[in-house]
């Protein structure tokens, strides 16, 4: 209720009197009438809004407490004092005594304004609203214009007119201060919550509203982050809002149907067109499609999820601006209070108080703004990343302003400019991102060949075209940066001159000057972002035309195959294709032709045929995965896939078998039996919990391929798809695995089971054969049949050297154990099972997250990755600023402080040469020297541009520079790693290095040194400013400086781990994609697409749950910070009015708006070193590998090799031994033997027998631990590891291909011819099949090979080490991939090339070794027999055995 007192009456000021606005503004009667009205349309106009919202968004009703019940007795009792009120007044109108309007219509509004206050708080408690924000404005209100009204009567002593008014208003505002006070304190949680309860709960949901507006329910965390690092356990949980499950779906729901929509309009019209046109109608339509926007349907999904939150934050940006220009206005009033010694005290202190109030009200809905907006984006990119996951898976101010307007050109030219900058890094980014990512992948095939040096020039060459588009780009950024700041200045100078040579009175006097640079100070803060806003619009256009481009990706039609879950019954075809023709996209040829396969339930077909005939392209037609160009498709029941390249992920074996399905411990023992792992399992360390490693790095490529067929094996499908299962295994584990698990006799028998092989001695077995070729379907029937037609099928056994023969060697890099027991049936006793299954105990989410692979010989399970044990923890070093500064190079950090002292000295005397403008005498109301002063008032701000430009070039440059340095380092330090480092160290932590750390340094840490260089150079202008004016002013910058010093310093330590943890989070996420797209059609085959969606939301949601308080903590700093300096703001008004009669309105009004940049400065200098020392924590990532250890020397400054070497080729092992890490036993031990010039030499052996180790050792993949190698005569441990490894050529199992042309995978180091280049391709085969591809040579291969068969793969890989033709030839498994009858004209190839040179074959196919001149037999990492393939059959040792188990004998 309004303070008592005589009503209104009269104008509320008189207009032909000009008075004072501070006057008008702050009447008693204006104040008595805002305190009566503004309260009651304050709640009546949010009331039923927030009514309404609790209504929606119900959390279980609140129990009675206590301050339930004591906010409903003061509101009653506020009820029963308004009602006496009206009583009273109508008691006496009744009793004839007159009563103005007011005082019975204020007090009814005010009763049913309470009686609405205390509704809302009964509804408040049912909807189980802890603490109501619009009932804290309402009390506040309430309590705050009665009271300064009341208080200002009470000064008048008018106590005696009428004292029941007077002590119901007073009693009235105690009341209300009392429900003020309880609005400040939170209730108990509900008592029946809706939402299920979380282990730690985010504190928000439970803090009062204060708490809530200024982000002290952070504080507890920012206080626990600065006594100790934070770890996981110390981050609340994922709220449900902002999970990824409920966003991706209101996301994907949004855009499912808006591009359903679109496309339905497209086809409308184009039917429309087409009816109207004809046939040219087509291709214009096609033409359309092609150029539509296809961000548009995105950008629409995203605004009808997200317009809610994103207009809501917009609205508390408008009310921050409007308390923002509040300011100005304040500050004018409070001049004219300073100016006019007749305006009473009282309201100076008011001005002071609202001058405080509106700066802090403007901080808290700006930062209101800022952390809606920045939870948006968290929940933005959580929606995307699932979608995409999904994809994968799916007259002076008239003037002012038209100077301003006559800028907007050039920055729209330089937009369009920084556009294609953009566009361009971008591309040059995805380009280096690519190639990185694939020589990770690969690092093993690249150095085996040396190719380091070659893939660090494409990678920096790459680079060096990506920085030069931002080195582009930030120029221009600084161009449009200092436009806006020259446009500000340039408005200041049009309304000065506009002012002085228009205005009748043009005499600049200290409100004009101050008030408008004030003004002015604002819009340059806003104008200050314009370049960055249309920066991040640049950005964001790329990324969503990116983004729209994927997600609008055509994708395979999945009604093209009819699959049926339920299981067909026996003697039922559960595979039909008739007339089936397919092809891999729709714009390429089809790969099959008119298929037409009918396969019974419980049959086992076998699908041969000569490489690139369509054996892998028929199961990929089978899951759907191909075009379906005609025909029809049929599968009845569920499906299991064995890819031809096996798919293992970076999980434990026991994971990776059961596949997401619940662990059967005895089926999961007769699978690993019958799958041949038992004995490998047995001797990983830790059982069947050893984590398998980045794409199964840890485990050979028979390893690999078993725990890839024991997955399919242990889901119990119907229809099994085995793609060349036995390719990567020898004879004895090949049979084994056959007959255990593929034959009639196997645990798949009565399944149905395509398998395409190439092992020709399987097929009797085979209940049908298919023979494709060239696409289509040669001959089908039983193999007696087909032997009897002497058909395709006789061509292939024809051409297979020795028809029983189809072992094929294992290569094992790491140490096994071999169990007779396996071949007995694969059998084990319960206690092993137990045994390998307890040697690990199970481990929570977070710790398996944690656990990458060992080698599979560490029994300690030692050399674990560096992982967020190891990770750095508090405040970041100075080292690695002094890194960062090393690497911008001292004369460039020099000259750029030099230009930051220069452009604020001419800021300085700009406005120095201000003061004294307005400071000049007048002469019939002008000034004499307005001309020259306007002049040089332009020239110090044009030198003030000029230097600003300079200043941000060179720190943008010098970031460049850096940024070029520290990237090399970071792929020198990694290319030099050895190969353990990459068995231990996860895919996705290198590359978030790579990739978002890079970019941290490219872009963030020049971005906020700049800013930090301008705000601190700013602080020290300010601070001279201030001391020099008003020296008292000074007295409270220290301790506002030692406060924002212990701000700081709380909340760095807290934001750096919390930085730490968000990127260690991140590159989970980083690795679960890039597994998933290389296994994606696995998941597809399994239907398994529902749990790797809820894993991959899973890590999303574990890396959202650290940025969520990161970016709360950087709320809390900010508020406090501005709060703060609001306070200071405060000071100076409330000592000006106290000694207002010692103080000249100019000197005030340079205090004032001195304090105001004080605060702005000051909170953006801490702000801008906040950030800086956040984002240089990825310099502090970029430098981890700086300490790891490192390979030999590639090429030393004197290496005992001299040209040409090797002349022969003569290698010999002197009682070598070597071990995988210092702390491990010997995995090859006392290796002697010689190998001469020239000489065939086959290496056979078990699993785990250390053939494998033996080609690692000769390319000192793995250093010798003991003993050494000499090549004719030469130590190799004294060879450079480039020279070594150039002169040996190996042809490893697993073809490997990079993104680039196919000239460049056969030719990496460009040395030789076109010519020689399409011999080396006759001599493979495939020259026929290159002339036939687009481009020829230049065809570019996509990553990993994608878009060739693994056939042609391996071919190629041949015809590249053909064109090496070194002295020394290493065979590994280098023919697993192609068919028998090919495998001989390769061996021919290989003999006719090589037939100089020295050739190590490790075991292939058995038969292979027979044409070598000696065969050495391997057995624990010893040389177990050596000789000629007749002496060693004739010992009928080791060499026997094997040879039996081949069918060899």
């Amino acid at each position: 209720m309004a303070a008592p007192g005589e009503p209104c009456a009269g104008p509320v000021w008189n207009q032909t009197e000009p008075e004072p606005a501070a006057a008008h503004l702050l009447s008693l009667c204006f104040l008595k009438t805002a305190g009566v009205w503004v309260p009651p349309m304050y709640l009546w106009v949010l009331g039923p809004i927030h009514l309404l919202y609790i209504h929606r968004h119900d959390k279980g009703y609140l129990q009675m407490s206590a301050l339930f019940k004591a906010k409903m007795v003061l509101g009653f009792a506020l009820i029963v004092l308004c009602t006496s009120s009206v009583s009273v007044t109508l008691w006496r109108i009744q009793q004839g005594t007159p009563q103005a309007l007011e005082f019975l219509i204020h007090p009814t509004v005010w009763l049913t304004t309470m009686s609405f206050a205390v509704f809302l708080i009964h509804a408040e408690r049912k909807k189980g609203v802890q603490a109501s924000g619009v009932l804290f404005g309402y009390w506040l209100l309430c309590f705050l214009f009665p009271a300064i009204s009341a208080t200002q009567q009470a000064s008048q002593g008018d106590l005696q007119g009428d004292p029941f008014r007077h002590l119901s208003t007073y009693l009235c505002l105690s009341l209300v201060g009392a429900q003020f006070a309880l609005s400040c304190l939170a209730d108990q949680p509900p008592f029946f919550p809706k939402e299920p309860p979380q282990s730690n709960p985010c504190p928000k949901a439970g803090a009062s509203f204060p708490s809530k507006a200024m982000f002290w329910w952070v504080s507890g965390l920012v206080w626990r982050g600065y006594r100790r690092p934070l770890a996981l356990k110390d981050l609340w949980s994922l709220g449900q809002e902002n999970s990824s499950e409920e966003l991706v779906s209101q996301l994907e729901k949004e855009w499912t149907r808006i591009r359903s929509a679109a496309q339905r309009c497209t086809e409308a019209a184009a039917s429309k067109r087409k009816g109207s046109r004809g046939v040219e109608a087509s291709e214009t339509e096609a033409l359309l499609q092609q150029q539509g926007n296809k961000r548009g349907p995105l950008l629409r999904a995203i605004w009808r999820v997200y317009r809610s939150a994103f207009l809501l934050g917009t609205l508390s940006l408008i009310i921050s601006d409007v308390f923002r220009f509040t300011v100005p206005k304040l500050l004018s009033l409070f001049l004219e209070f300073i100016a006019d010694p007749t305006i009473p005290a009282w309201k100076g202190y008011l001005l002071a108080v609202l001058l405080f109030f509106s700066a802090c009200l403007q901080t808290l809905f700006e930062q209101q703004h800022m952390y809606r907006l920045k939870v948006l984006q968290m929940r933005l990119r959580t929606a995307i990343i699932g979608l995409v996951y999904r994809k994968l898976l799916g007259p002076s101010a008239l003037t002012a302003i038209a100077v301003f307007l006559s800028l907007l050109p050039l920055n729209f030219f330089i937009t369009k400019k920084r556009n294609h900058h953009q566009e361009e890094q971008m591309r040059q980014k995805d380009a280096r991102a690519r190639l990185t990512s694939s020589v990770l992948r690969n690092v093993r095939t690249v150095k085996y060949h040396g190719w380091e040096e070659a893939f660090l020039d494409r990678v920096l060459r790459i680079r060096g075209h990506e920085l030069g588009a931002l080195r582009t780009s930030s120029l221009l950024f600084s161009v449009s940066l200092v436009s806006f700041q020259v446009s500000t200045f340039l408005v200041a100078l049009v309304v000065f001159a506009v002012h002085t040579l228009v205005a009748a009175e043009s005499a600049m006097d200290a409100e004009k000057a101050f008030v408008t640079l004030t003004v002015l100070s604002i819009l340059n803060k806003a104008q200050a972002f314009l370049p960055f806003s249309i920066h991040s619009v640049v950005q964001a256009r790329v990324s969503f035309d990116r983004l729209a481009a994927f997600l609008c990706l055509g994708e395979v039609d999945p009604g093209a195959v009819d699959l049926s879950p339920a299981r067909c019954a026996a003697g039922e075809d559960c595979i039909r294709i008739q007339e089936g023709t397919f092809a891999w996209s729709r714009e390429s040829p089809p790969c099959l032709h008119r298929i037409n396969l009918t396969v019974p339930q419980g049959c086992l077909l076998a699908v041969v045929g000569p490489v690139g005939a369509g054996k892998s392209s028929l199961l990929s037609a089978l899951l759907g995965e191909l075009s379906k160009v005609g025909g029809s498709v049929s599968v009845q029941g569920p499906v299991a896939y064995v890819p031809q390249e096996a798919w293992v992920q970076n999980t434990s074996v026991v994971e990776n078998v059961c596949f997401g399905r619940e662990l059967d411990p005895p089926w999961l023992e007769r699978v690993l039996g019958a799958c041949a792992l038992w004995p490998d399992v047995d001797s990983f360390p830790a059982g069947i919990h050893t984590q398998a490693g980045e794409q199964g790095m840890t485990l050979s490529g028979g390893q690999k391929q078993r725990l890839s067929l024991a997955r399919a094996v242990y889901r119990r499908a119907a229809v099994y798809l085995l793609d060349d299962p036995l390719a990567a295994l020898d004879a004895r584990v090949g049979q084994h695995v056959f007959s255990q698990v593929i034959g009639p006799n196997g645990l798949l028998r009565g399944t149905t089971r395509i398998l395409v092989t190439h092992s020709l001695h399987v097929l009797p077995q085979a209940d049908c054969i298919v023979v494709l070729e060239d696409g289509a379907i040669a001959e089908m029937g039983s193999f007696q049949e087909l032997l009897h037609r002497k058909g395709a099928l006789v061509g292939l056994l024809d051409a297979a050297s020795q028809p029983g023969d189809g072992g094929e060697g294992e290569t094992e890099p790491l140490a096994g154990a071999k169990d007779p027991r396996v071949s007995a049936g694969g059998g084990r006793p319960e206690v092993v099972l137990e045994r390998s299954m307890k040697l690990v105990p199970e481990k929570d989410s977070a710790t398996s997250e944690a656990q990458t692979g060992v080698p599979l010989d560490d029994p300690e399970g030692t050399g674990q990755p560096k992982g967020e044990d190891s990770m750095p923890y508090g405040r970041v070093k100075a080292t690695m600023y002094l890194t960062y500064l090393r690497a911008v190079g001292t004369p460039l950090c020099l000259y750029a402080l030099f230009l930051f002292l220069c452009q604020q000295v001419a800021s300085f005397c700009r406005g120095y040469w201000l003061s004294l403008w307005a400071d000049d005498p007048t002469v019939d109301g002008r000034q004499t020297q307005a001309a020259l002063r306007g002049w040089v008032f332009g020239l110090l701000g044009c030198l003030q541009a000029i230097g600003l430009f300079a200043s941000m070039a060179t720190v943008l440059l010098g970031g460049i520079r850096a940024s070029t340095l520290l990237f090399r380092k970071l792929l020198w330090d990694v290319a030099r790693s050895p190969v353990g480092f990459f068995e231990q160290t996860p895919v996705g932590d290198l590359l978030n290095r790579f990739s978002k750390e890079t970019d941290v340094v490219d872009v963030d840490i020049p971005d906020r040194l700049r800013s930090l260089l301008m705000y601190a150079f700013g602080l020290l202008e300010v601070a001279l400013v201030v001391t020099v004016a008003t020296p008292l002013a000074a007295v409270a910058v220290l301790p506002l400086l030692l406060l924002y010093a212990g701000f700081q310093r709380l909340y760095v330590a807290s934001s750096c781990q919390l930085r730490r943890l968000e990127s260690a989070r991140y590159s989970f996420v980083c690795s679960h994609v890039a597994e998933t797209f290389q296994g994606g059609t696995v998941v597809r085959a399994f239907r398994a697409q529902g749990p790797f969606v809820a894993q991959n939301d899973a890590y999303v949601d574990e890396s959202q749950r650290v940025s969520f308080p990161r970016l709360v903590a950087d709320r809390w700093l900010a508020a406090n910070l501005e709060l703060l300096g609001n306070g200071l703001v405060f000071a100076a008004a409330l000592c000006a009015v106290l000694s207002k009669a010692h103080l000249s309105p100019g000197l005030v009004g340079f205090s004032v708006s001195a304090a105001l940049q004080v605060t702005q400065t000051l909170q953006w200098a801490v702000r801008s070193w906040t950030d800086l020392e956040s984002s240089i924590v990825a310099v502090e990532r970029l430098k981890d590998y700086a300490r790891t250890p490192k390979e030999a020397p590639w090429r030393p400054a004197s290496c005992a090799a001299r040209p040409p070497w090797p002349r022969g080729g003569q290698i010999e092992f002197r009682d070598f031994g070597l071990r995988y890490r210092p702390e491990l036993p010997l995995a090859v031990r006392g290796v002697s033997f010689k190998i001469h010039a020239g000489e065939k030499v086959g290496i056979v052996g078990r699993t785990g027998a250390g053939k494998s180790s033996l080609a690692g050792g000769l390319l000192r993949l793995l250093e010798a631990a003991e003993g050494g190698i000499w090549i004719d005569g030469v130590p190799i441990a004294q060879v450079g590891l480039h020279t070594l490894r150039s002169r040996i050529t190996i042809i490893p199992q697993d073809p490997i291909l990079f993104p680039g042309s196919l000239r460049m995978n056969l030719d990496m180091l460009q040395e030789h011819t076109d010519e020689a280049v399409w011999a080396a391709l006759e001599t493979v085969q495939l020259r026929a099949v290159v002339a036939g591809l687009p481009s020829q040579l230049d065809y570019e291969c996509a990553d990993q090979g994608d878009n060739l068969s693994v056939g042609q793969k391996q071919l190629l890989c041949l015809a590249r080490a053909l064109l090496r033709k070194t002295q020394i030839l290493i065979l590994d498994e280098a023919t697993a991939a192609v068919d028998p009858g090919t495998e001989r004209q390769m061996q021919a190839a290989l003999g006719s090339w090589f037939a100089q040179c020295t050739v190590l074959l490790i075991a292939h196919r058995l038969s292979s070794v027979l044409d070598c001149a000696r065969v050495l037999v391997m057995d624990e990492g010893r040389v177990a027999e050596s000789g000629s393939p007749a002496q060693l059959l004739a010992q009928k040792g080791l060499f026997y055995r094997l040879a039996q188990e081949s069918g060899l004998v």
